[in-house]
């Protein structure tokens, strides 16, 4: 079974997943910030890969990105970065997250199999279509067993979210509206009724709901809405001011996840 599989099926609700780009604050950071988030208790870790264009994403994210470009971190590189990660004692489901452009020029077929060799769980690539993923990928992320997570938004059709549940394992990335990352302060009266709508296709998959999450009252309310939710700007906030990151990782998570439980291995 894979690591997040085994996740949710062991801690069906609760779940926090935490965003950070890889290569910052400084090119070497990388497994300091993912050992840091698995000793404070996230449950799970998306590790962006930076990109020149991130449209999806807000300021704060793209500035992370523009700054581990400039560190000179790559795809390659940070393949490398995370090599005996899972000897070094990296029991959580880490899943890298990006743009498809540069998985295409590193190779579809040696980045999934250098990801299952380092031990990477699944991909987020979320302007990669639907149609391209079922025609072209799926048999190599399948063959690699890496898990293609899809992301849904408050304009996707029922069909489509029936669509996606269907082809997806692992879980569903809920987003919790149509702006970019790191723009919205909470959960509003409109998402509640689109995270409602949702609740009520009983779809298979566990759901984790991203943007607007930076605190332990969105995490929490978050949560009644979805097996867990996804921080990512408020995250890379307090890698930017950072002076102490272990310590600061550990404060923040712990923060967040107040009145819920640890993080478990798996």
């Amino acid at each position: 079974m894979n690591r997040i599989e085994a996740l949710f099926a062991l801690q069906p609700s609760g779940n926090l997943n935490v965003y950070f780009t890889a290569g910052f604050p400084q090119v070497g950071d990388t497994r300091r910030v993912l050992s840091a988030l698995q000793e404070s208790g996230a449950d799970l870790v998306e590790i962006g890969m930076p990109y020149s264009d991130p449209v999806a994403d807000g300021e704060t994210i793209q500035l992370s990105n523009q700054q581990a470009l400039e560190n000179g971190m790559t795809v390659r590189l940070l393949l490398e970065q995370l090599e005996e990660m899972r000897e070094d004692g990296i029991t959580m489901p880490v899943l890298l997250m990006g743009y498809v452009n540069p998985v295409i020029q590193f190779g579809i077929e040696r980045f999934c199999q250098k990801c299952a060799e380092v031990g990477v769980d699944g991909l987020i690539l979320p302007d990669m279509p639907m149609d391209v993923y079922l025609n072209e990928y799926k048999t190599i992320f399948e063959k690699h067993g890496l898990l293609n997570i899809f992301l849904v938004t408050p304009q996707t059709s029922e069909a489509r979210i029936r669509q996606i549940d269907e082809m997806s394992t692992g879980f569903i990335y809920t987003v919790s509206s149509a702006s970019v990352t790191g723009s919205q302060s909470g959960v509003s009266d409109n998402m509640e009724a689109y995270f409602d709508r949702i609740d009520a296709m009983q779809l298979r998959n566990p759901r984790l709901i991203g943007f607007g999450i930076k605190d332990n009252a969105t995490f929490e309310k978050a949560c009644n809405y979805a097996q867990g939710a996804i921080i990512g700007s408020a995250f890379i906030r307090v890698l930017q001011g950072s002076q102490d990151i272990t310590a600061d990782v550990h404060d923040f998570i712990h923060s967040v996840k107040a009145n819920n439980h640890e993080g478990i291995g798996v």
